[in-house]
């Protein structure tokens, strides 16, 4: 089995050796819409790291023992296991094959060190049914072989964060079952990010894609800790409604301290939308194509790179399921005319009855 695969090598049919995250980019790709490049490694390689030196029979065994109505303990588990990870060293193979592939990723953009996104994709993430998104760690603008190799182990064993081993016991999800690949990403510089749903979360409405974004990296809107700018735009008559906030923070990466942080937005950025029009359409434009491709309402992360020009400087990283709505029986929006209804209305107005 591959340590390594490309995100364009492997969709869901591979999503065993893969993961959720991973297995998503690959179909975006298949279906035309721009992804950053990058690789995953496999659960393979998650495999075969347990089974070195006997960590997986003593996570096991330590799992036995959480009591899960005891936030304590599953903490003290948590700790134990995550630094049992820590301690235990990649093979030597393994480190060779992840190096290889940041170095031939790095030298696609001439780039020494190339800033990439670290991300977690475990096996069962992102399915209908269940919500297992953002449960496992994230690390932004990772640069050189040996930070990218530490993340992807702490990545690994954000699979036993408290968080994480509460909810599969809450679901049922066996511990053993759940596997993990990392995804090796090409950061995307971003002017602004954010996410978007192709229907509206607050109400279902299915005829509408939701954009919310801000200036910087996506990670101020997916952590909520900053008031996005929000745009709802029809999918049949393109008409944006547009609600722009007051973003008094963003997360940006600060070269200096060589990690992201939240930093105070320019005075002058606040009270202006951090994406202009044209992208909001290009946004939706795409939004459209992968609920289609997907065949179910889809929840989005995008990023427009400030270093490209328009329409290059439009990226997808994500896209997941939608879990609300679209597990719901569909109504219609109070109040509300679809987009086809309105669109009839306007063309029976202008039909003349002659006598």
């Amino acid at each position: 089995m591959p340590y390594t695969l490309w995100f364009d090598k492997a969709g869901r049919e591979a999503i065993g050796l893969v993961g959720g995250k991973n297995a998503s980019l690959g179909e975006l790709i298949r279906a035309d819409i721009p992804v950053p490049p990058g690789f995953s490694v496999t659960t393979e390689v998650f495999s075969e790291f347990l089974s070195a030196g006997g960590l997986k029979e003593k996570i096991k065994n330590l799992l036995s023992k959480i009591d899960i109505q005891d936030v304590s303990s599953v903490e003290n588990i948590s700790n134990r296991i995550r630094q049992l990870m820590a301690e235990t060293p990649f093979s030597k193979r393994i480190e060779e094959e992840i190096s290889f592939n940041y170095q031939a990723l790095a030298q696609v953009f001439d780039v020494h060190d190339l800033p990439v996104a670290v991300r977690s994709s475990a096996t069962a993430e992102d399915l209908p049914g269940a919500s297992f998104a953002g449960q496992q760690d994230t690390f932004l603008w990772v640069q050189g072989t040996d930070e990218v190799l530490e993340k992807i182990k702490l990545c690994m064993s954000s699979l036993f964060t408290p968080r994480a081993i509460s909810y599969r016991i809450k679901m049922g999800f066996p511990h053993e079952k759940v596997l993990i690949s990392v995804g090796v990403q090409k950061i995307v510089d971003a002017r602004a990010a954010g996410v978007m749903f192709t229907l509206n979360p607050t109400n279902g409405d299915p005829s509408k894609v939701v954009i919310e974004g801000n200036w910087g990296l996506g990670e101020s809107v997916v952590s909520g800790i900053c008031n996005p700018d929000k745009f709802v735009v029809d999918k049949v008559t393109q008409e944006i409604d547009k609600a722009i906030s007051l973003k008094e923070c963003e997360c940006v990466y600060d070269p200096v301290r060589r990690e992201v942080i939240h930093a105070d937005t320019p005075p002058d950025r606040r009270e202006i939308p951090c994406i202009e029009d044209q992208e909001v359409l290009e946004l939706t434009r795409y939004a459209k194509r992968v609920e289609a491709y997907y065949g179910c309402p889809q929840d989005i992360e995008w990023a427009i790179d400030k270093q490209k020009p328009f329409p290059l400087n439009i990226f997808m990283v994500q896209s997941r399921p939608e879990t609300i709505w679209s597990q719901q029986k569909k109504e219609p929006v109070l109040g509300k005319k679809s987009a086809y209804e309105l669109l009839m209305e306007k063309a029976l107005s202008r039909v003349k009855v002659s006598s």
